[in-house]
């Protein structure tokens, strides 16, 4: 921390650090820069030896370093806590803000850590990152200059950790929103806005590095029966279940949208005719084995007719290779259904 100085020297650098916190909040939506942002000004101000982010892994109830700053920081990066260990994870656990000028003194304590680190630890200061009724991580400064440690630094880091907290909070929901603007709502697989997005850029990348690609078009045979036999929840409850299907026939780097109503579209990239046909294949098989809305009470089967186009060769923009598989599709509708029709080569015998 700075030498105490004139009451308006502080209170003007503390004003200072306030419009610089701020003015990072209001320019992006970036977080991390944000919360480096705080970080620093929180370093500038306090002087600590070392400093750090701990947010929280809900998943596995621990805590992880997001950010850490100092001699320390290269040996705290896969570190992890357990919520309730240690200051930090106290101070997560309970929400509290917790001052330990002599850790030497504090069973709380978690000396793991500098034996990990090979530091020493005097002094921390932990400020939990709240929301509502959640804590979203820990801001912790290791051997700060207690003597210097008033009320009013406390008051000060309390309000860069809400700061911080309102960044966190505030990022978590555009990527909500984002994720909510590309997503559908029934099956949770990506919408039709988002297809075509996908699909430029998998048209672009796999033009550059002269890849193919592969789209299925999917359409549900006599779902308009589903609907009218058992209502509308049934045929939801349907589609939901159907979505789930498709995923988990699908690699990793695969996709699958909800195109509309009863339609969907697999993208499989780096996937040339005969190996998309495969997947085809292996949809339409599991769509016959299948049988949905069970624990509604009932037993549905339900088929599909699916048309196959490859990139570049039945098609080169993102628009003609979902024309050309949608086509292929309608051929089957309009024959067998229950099978796959495939760009320049016809309904699978």
């Amino acid at each position: 921390m700075p030498e105490a100085g004139t009451q308006l020297t502080r209170q003007n650098q503390e004003l200072k650090i306030f419009h610089d916190v701020a003015k990072a909040l209001t320019s992006s939506l970036d977080l991390d820069s944000i919360l480096q942002t705080i970080m620093e000004k929180m370093a500038e101000y306090f002087r600590p030896d070392t400093w750090s982010l701990l947010m929280v892994d809900e998943e596995h109830d621990e805590l992880y370093f997001a950010i850490a700053v100092g001699q320390a920081a290269e040996a705290l990066k896969n570190v992890r806590l357990k919520m309730g260990e240690g200051i930090a994870g106290w101070a997560a656990k309970h929400g509290e803000q917790l001052i330990v000028p002599d850790v030497d003194a504090d069973p709380r304590f978690a000396r793991r850590i500098d034996e990990s680190t090979k530091w020493e630890t005097h002094s921390v200061i932990c400020m939990p990152l709240r929301s509502k009724l959640r804590v979203l991580g820990v801001i912790q400064l290791v051997n700060v200059d207690m003597s210097q440690f008033s009320e009013a630094e406390l008051f000060f880091l309390q309000s860069l950790s809400d700061y911080a907290a309102i960044a966190i909070e505030n990022a978590r929901w555009v990527e909500k929103i984002q994720e909510l603007t590309i997503t559908d709502d029934c099956t949770g697989l990506y919408n039709a806005r988002h297809l075509y997005k996908t699909l430029e850029t998998e048209v672009y990348r796999s033009s550059r590095f002269g890849y193919e690609f592969s789209v299925l078009f999917i359409d549900l045979d006599h779902f308009k029966t589903v609907n009218d036999t058992y209502g509308h929840l049934i045929g939801s409850k349907l589609l939901e279940e159907i979505g789930y299907l498709i995923k988990a026939q699908l690699r990793l780097i695969d996709f699958a949208f909800r195109y509309g109503g009863d339609e969907f579209v697999v993208l499989l990239p780096q996937t040339g005719k005969d190996q998309a046909l495969v997947v085809a294949k292996r949809l339409r098989d599991a769509l016959r084995a299948s049988s949905f809305c069970r624990a509604e009470g009932l037993n549905l089967n339900i088929r599909a007719s699916i048309g196959l186009a490859t990139f570049p060769h039945d098609a080169r923009t993102a628009h003609d290779v979902i024309r050309q598989a949608d086509g292929m599709m309608y051929m089957v509708k309009n024959t067998t259904r229950d099978n796959i029709g495939i760009a320049q080569r016809g309904v699978l015998k």
